[in-house]
């Protein structure tokens, strides 16, 4: 990967890949059945150089790209487009990937050249047994530390696209145009309708692993729910959650991050399906223009949790209504379960930038509400941080087994916004580094330190180290077990 390099002002500041750059390069200049010279006549550029950048040798400029879309008459955008553009190109961009991996290069294989005479089934073929290989190096469980950094590389994504993600929310609008959604919420029968588009029926048992909250059967087309309400977890959500993993084209995770990722977009395609953007987005805007966005109305027009009207409340911010935010789920004790930002908001983080796990300060939100006299009504709140002034909204989620607060806030100046606004409740945090919460008053600990002797709890929740199996925390003999039990069903 690396960026587009250009003296010229950049317009486009998204990450280049160069492999499916220079194959796409490569696939239109042939579909116009020009040369390398032929083209390089028309850009001004040497055949060689025009090769290297098909090869993912080269990163060009901005004046480059510009002229070369222009001799292509295709846009610049169909050029930086990270998808390749067929199969074959597909094939040939993960073997070279793989021929990168340092678990390939240790076999101490010559370097595989690939010309067109190479079928795609001898491609397949070493793909899939690099994957082979792979799968048996990797290590049979993640570590703490290495779940930390997959959560911190992917919050990271998330920033930097402003939680939003343009691909998912065109699978969830196909799909819901395939089965004629027009507006509101989405009723069970249509949920049940895009199960059936794609092929699949639900079978609802009692039976299931207590690991999973689903099950699909690739083999006879079936999806195994339970039928309980777990969070926000309904059985809605997790049929869609699950299908997501078809719609998407997941594949067996390679690792904790892979399986991470995956996780992350399924729940994302639920969301996108329960709150769609062409119903949510002229909402959103309305209220907005009515200085009356509130998460809570979300939540009862698209009849989801709270929790997932917030969080899509994330997705839909800063793309469509021009809102920075952050959002948080924390329980009683602060503990952090999930979280996101991009409004400068600095959590709490370990060495590795990990924050799952971490202890949110005493003075914000998520921790005031569980102090509020109705725990369960929404709370507002002001709070004075070092990176500036939030306005925040927080909600007590119940569930069977804890308690759990979800937070939205966003920078003051955009408090006008929000319904809550007028809230007189202000604190002052300076969490993270600051004297705050997390070392007692001067005075207290003059008093006491070196008096006390708590017995600490066994911190056994967020992160800990996972079982092995194809998928993280998943025990693959159950379900092997309760598939082939009902298979004969």
């Amino acid at each position: 990967m690396g960026s587009l390099v250009s003296e010229e002002p950049l317009s486009l500041t998204q990450e280049l890949d160069l492999l499916a750059f220079g194959q796409r390069l490569r696939h239109l200049r042939k579909q116009r059945g020009l040369t390398l010279s032929e083209l390089g006549e028309r850009v001004s550029r040497a055949p060689s150089q025009l090769s290297l950048l098909e090869n993912g040798k080269r990163e060009p400029k901005l004046s480059l790209l510009k002229s070369l879309a222009a001799a292509l008459n295709v846009p610049v955008e169909e050029l930086l487009r990270r998808q390749p553009p067929n199969r074959r190109a597909q094939l040939e961009i993960a073997l070279e990937e793989a021929q990168r991996d340092p678990i390939y290069q240790s076999l101490g294989l010559p370097k595989l050249k690939v010309s067109a005479r190479v079928p795609n089934d001898v491609l397949e073929h070493i793909l899939a047994l690099y994957e082979e290989l792979k799968a048996r190096a990797a290590k049979g469980t993640a570590t703490p530390e290495e779940a930390r950094v997959a959560n911190a590389e992917l919050r990271r994504r998330m920033r930097e696209q402003g939680n939003y993600f343009a691909e998912i929310e065109k699978a969830a609008a196909e799909a819901l145009a395939a089965v004629g959604y027009r507006s509101g919420a989405l009723s069970q029968s249509m949920v049940m309708a895009l199960v059936s588009h794609f092929g699949y029926t639900v079978h609802t048992v009692q039976d299931l692993p207590r690991s999973v909250r689903a099950i699909m059967d690739l083999r006879n087309r079936r999806i195994y729910v339970k039928h309980q309400q777990v969070g926000m977890h309904s059985p809605r959500t997790i049929l869609l959650q699950t299908l997501g993993h078809l719609v998407l084209g997941h594949r067996k995770p390679r690792d904790f991050a892979d399986f991470l990722r995956q996780r992350t977009e399924a729940n994302y395609f639920a969301a996108a399906v329960l709150v769609p953007e062409q119903a949510a987005v002229p909402y959103l805007k309305e209220a907005k223009q009515n200085r009356a966005l509130s998460v809570e109305d979300l939540r009862d027009v698209f009849a989801v949790s709270y929790e997932m009207a917030a969080h899509r409340f994330t997705n839909l911010a800063t793309h469509h209504l021009d809102l920075t935010c952050h959002f948080v789920r924390n329980d009683a004790e602060g503990i952090i379960y999930k979280a996101y930002e991009n409004d400068g908001i600095v959590f709490p983080a370990d060495e590795q930038g990990a924050i799952e796990g971490q202890r949110l300060c005493q003075q914000w939100a998520g921790r005031q509400v569980f102090r509020s006299p109705d725990r369960f009504s929404v709370y507002y709140q002001y709070c004075d941080a070092p990176t500036g002034t939030y306005f925040c909204v927080a909600h007590v989620d119940p569930s069977r087994e804890r308690d759990f607060a979800i937070t939205l806030g966003v920078p003051y100046k955009e408090s006008r916004w929000f319904r809550g606004r007028e809230t007189t409740l202000r604190t002052k945090s300076n969490c993270p580094t600051g004297d705050c919460c997390r070392r007692p008053p001067a005075e207290l600990a003059q008093r006491w330190e070196g008096y006390v002797w708590p017995s600490a709890r066994a911190n056994s929740h967020v992160l800990a180290a996972l079982p092995p199996g194809s998928f993280p925390g998943v025990d693959d003999t159950d379900v092997y077990t309760f598939l082939e039990r009902h298979s004969q069903d």
